[in-house]
């Protein structure tokens, strides 16, 4: 693998926080993309929702099948900008490990019952954090994976970590920072990006929903391709489409509109994303980290435009009755789970934080769930059937 100046060389990386002897056949992004693979929070997204619930239909996508498109997008733009493929698939992998059960909802449901378990004097941390699932996916590599005899997590590589935490406010950063100095939550206090490889999953992430959205979205019959085409951007490939194949039509159609936006789409951040790194003069990874905004992006015709896609799923698709419908009943399962599991905290498994953090612990237990488990425990304890 040919690296420009200013990519991820393993040879040069910060390490990990547990020394470890290096692997004979595996640079030390291949060997944290591997063990993500293997890890148990990576099987789970098979079972955890993006839109649609696992049970709605076999064929929409998955927290794991959006992971493995955001990284072959990434893949394929590291290539060109010869940045380090293998760490771009590693972070892009882990991104959503921390996601809950029920996508959003599931998030936003736990977020508010941590938030309303705070107790009046003191404030503690377990509760204080509230839960987002950024940190989580953080928190699933650092510390709740168990496979290994001499750490807890995964032990990745700072840089692959530095890429899984996309976004983190200030009072996150500043906690984070207390237990590693310098760490990965650095560059949300003191400014700063993250490396370009870490710049570019965030931006694959993005491309990737905003395609397979609308392919699951007519999918589900929630939209349909009269309707994208109200959308600027979308309506430009259709036409493309049109003027190849004149008969083309159906979910050919649909299919072959969102390969031309994806490839252009690709074609834009390569472009841009070059012209920016010219322009700014970076040479080397520490100079990229310095530097006030991404590099990696879209034109800002580009971004416009794919704005007002978002937006059009935003109101169309993800506000969709039937949608919002799913999400309350999603909702109210993670909220009565947490109240449930915090009033019986002998009946699951054990976990090293019961005693003292049983609220973070119990928002550990269910966001490790996957859909269709979370739902089978809430009718268990329950007796109520949310979701026949």
């Amino acid at each position: 693998m040919l690296l420009a100046s200013y990519a991820a060389d393993p040879a040069s990386s910060r390490g990990r926080r547990f020394a470890e002897p290096e692997a004979p056949t595996r640079s030390v992004f291949q060997r944290d993309r591997d063990r993500i693979i293997h890890s148990t929070a990576f099987r789970r997204l098979v079972y955890k929702t993006q839109v649609f619930l696992n049970h709605e239909g076999d064929l929409f996508r998955t927290r794991l099948t959006h992971s493995l498109e955001v990284a072959q997008l990434g893949r394929s733009i590291a290539r060109t900008l010869g940045l380090n493929e293998d760490l771009v698939e590693a972070v892009a992998l882990a991104h959503d490990l921390g996601h809950t059960p029920f996508g959003h909802a599931g998030q936003d449901a736990l977020n508010a019952s941590m938030k309303a378990a705070r107790p009046n004097e003191p404030l503690t941390d377990e509760v204080d954090w509230g839960f987002e699932h950024n940190l989580q996916s953080l928190r699933v590599v650092d510390a709740l994976e168990e496979r290994y005899p001499a750490f807890d997590g995964l032990n990745l590589t700072f840089e692959t970590r530095e890429g899984i935490l996309k976004h983190c406010s200030r009072m996150h950063a500043e906690r984070l920072l207390k237990a590693e100095p310098g760490g990965v939550a650095q560059r949300f206090v003191s400014g700063g990006c993250p490396s370009l490889e870490a710049q570019l999953c965030n931006l694959a992430d993005e491309i990737a929903y905003n395609a397979h959205d609308i392919d699951d979205g007519v999918r589900s019959g929630l939209l349909t391709l009269e309707q994208i085409s109200e959308v600027p951007l979308f309506d430009r490939y259709r036409r493309q489409a049109l003027d190849a194949h004149p008969d083309l039509g159906g979910r050919r159609l649909l299919f072959e509109s969102i390969r031309l936006m994806l490839s252009d789409q690709v074609y834009d951040v390569i472009d841009t994303t070059q012209a920016r790194i010219a322009a700014s003069g970076v040479e080397t990874i520490d100079q990229v980290r310095v530097q006030a905004l991404p590099l990696v992006g879209f034109s800002d015709e580009m971004k416009a435009e794919s704005q007002k896609l978002k937006h059009f799923l935003l109101r169309n698709l993800y506000r969709h009755p039937q949608v919002m419908d799913t999400t309350e009943r999603a909702a109210q399962v993670v909220t009565e789970l947490f109240s449930m599991y915090l009033e019986r905290l002998d009946e699951w498994p054990h976990s090293p934080l019961k005693a003292r953090q049983p609220a973070r612990a119990v928002a550990d237990y269910i966001a490790g769930m996957t859909d269709r488990f979370a739902i089978r425990e809430h009718q268990r304890l329950s007796g109520r059937v949310l979701f026949p």
